[in-house]
């Protein structure tokens, strides 16, 4: 049998958020942590295989062979709405009003 360890793994929208706990194994990537949540059972249109992962708000880059550690805390990322730039355009072309 082999080890286990506990990580959180957490998902929101502005009308709804999901942490939850779970074991995994050690050995475990986060992408495989991340679908061992089952958020995507809960949220409909969430795509765990394709959406960008973070622990404890730093962007993985290779979610796919970066190992978990005890205690970390996935966060499934939504993909923007709107780009940053083009965001701070319209609110500064408001304020010019």
């Amino acid at each position: 049998m082999s080890e286990q360890i506990e990580i959180e793994v957490v998902y929101g929208l502005a009308h709804k958020q999901k942490l939850v706990s779970i074991l995994v194994d050690l050995g475990t990537t986060v992408r495989q942590g991340a679908e061992l949540s089952e958020l995507d059972k809960e949220f409909s249109g969430l795509n765990i295989a394709e959406s960008k992962l973070g622990i404890f708000g730093k962007t993985v880059r290779n979610p796919e062979s970066e190992l978990l550690k005890a205690g970390d805390r996935i966060e499934i990322y939504r993909p923007l709405l709107i780009d940053p730039k083009a965001a701070r355009a319209n609110r500064a072309a408001k304020t010019a009003k």
